[in-house]
């Protein structure tokens, strides 16, 4: 049993990084669209992921088929909150240079007492974190899906 668990879990490593960056499409990218235009793309970017959750389920649990919309669902909200512009999508990341050159505006801007310009650029960085932040809160909810699945296939196994 500690086998097929450790198994599990590189094959939903495999199909993580397959779905989310070897097949996502510049057409999948839309979905940090504002407008409803995320819609479909981000359907068929979740849709991905839901197909390869569909084979692993039918190879080894085929009653448990249901999971796929666990995680089509699933993947499909996580995604949006992350990408939305509403959401967490209003955050962004800087660049090396973006960054080097912040600290340096924010070294000049204290110099001059520019209180205006240092709390402007002191949003830059927070929302940097902020945005390393959300990649990382979605990628630990993309986890414990999977961790849910497997412990679905492995119980389902057991019995």
């Amino acid at each position: 049993m500690i086998f097929d668990i450790f198994l599990l879990l590189i094959i939903f490593q495999l199909k993580f990084f397959t779905a989310d960056y070897l097949l996502q499409t510049p057409y999948m990218l839309q979905k940090f669209r504002p407008d409803w235009g995320f819609a479909l793309p981000l359907l068929m970017h979740a849709g991905v992921h839901a197909m390869f959750t569909l084979a692993i389920c039918l190879l080894l649990a085929p009653n448990l088929w249901w999971l796929v919309v666990v995680d089509l669902l699933t993947y499909f909200i996580i995604d949006r909150v992350k990408a939305g512009p509403k959401y967490l999508g209003r955050f962004k990341v800087m660049s090396v240079t973006d960054f080097s050159m912040a600290k340096q505006d924010l070294c000049i801007a204290k110099l001059l007492n520019d209180e205006r310009e240092i709390k402007k650029i002191e949003k830059k960085f927070k929302h940097n974190a902020y945005y390393w932040i959300s990649i990382g809160f979605d990628q630990m909810l993309h986890n414990l899906v999977h961790y849910y699945i497997i412990f679905a296939i492995i119980i389902d196994k057991a019995l």
